[in-house]
């Protein structure tokens, strides 16, 4: 079975069900694991998942009535990536969204530490976020002639590496019924 879910703008009024893997932990944190109503709906007709817990509205057919899922949980165990997909939103979230040369948060791309006319590849091991002026700064020179050295050497992360810094960008918004399969490690308050 394939999983799809599509990262998008999340109104409370969608009434969006938190889509958890068999073991009860979300598919993914960042972009937030949620499917549309219509389609929650119809993964349990199609008897996919379990539903864990519902909205107060409800939708109707002339023989049917049922309250909206909140929460689901898949049936069959989706086997995470053993890697995360080498992309440029992933090196954005490994890198927190932040330029590794000057630490602005806005007008990202990202930059090859040794440029590719030296030799450099395009891999994890080689390419940092960096805002636009850095990047054009740096040219394509080497970090030691630039004078520019990242914040954090550029690593391979992962997918739990990108999943914690996913936890740190939170959603626009969070229902309530989702609160106990998010964040379900995090240290407690005494």
């Amino acid at each position: 079975m394939s999983v799809h879910f599509r990262q998008s703008i999340v109104s409370p009024q969608a009434c969006p069900a938190l889509v958890l893997n068999a073991d009860y932990r979300p598919l993914s944190y960042y972009p937030l694991s949620l499917w549309g109503w219509q389609d929650a709906i119809k993964a349990v007709f199609l008897d996919r998942v379990n539903i864990v817990s519902e909205y107060d509205k409800t939708v109707k057919s002339p023989t049917y009535e049922m309250r909206l899922p909140s929460v689901v949980s898949l049936k069959s165990y989706v086997r995470p990536a053993r890697h995360p997909a080498f992309t440029r939103f992933n090196v954005f979230l490994r890198d927190r969204f932040t330029c590794q040369y000057c630490g602005a948060q806005h007008d990202l791309t990202f930059d090859h530490v040794i440029p590719r006319s030296k030799g450099g590849a395009t891999t994890w091991e080689n390419v940092v976020a960096a805002c636009s002026p850095c990047n054009l700064r740096k040219g394509d020179r080497l970090p030691f002639e630039a004078h520019m050295i990242p914040a954090q050497p550029p690593f391979q992360p992962s997918v739990a590496d990108l999943h914690r810094n996913g936890r740190l960008f939170p959603p626009n918004y969070l229902h309530d019924s989702w609160l106990d399969y998010l964040y379900w490690d995090s240290v407690l308050e005494p």
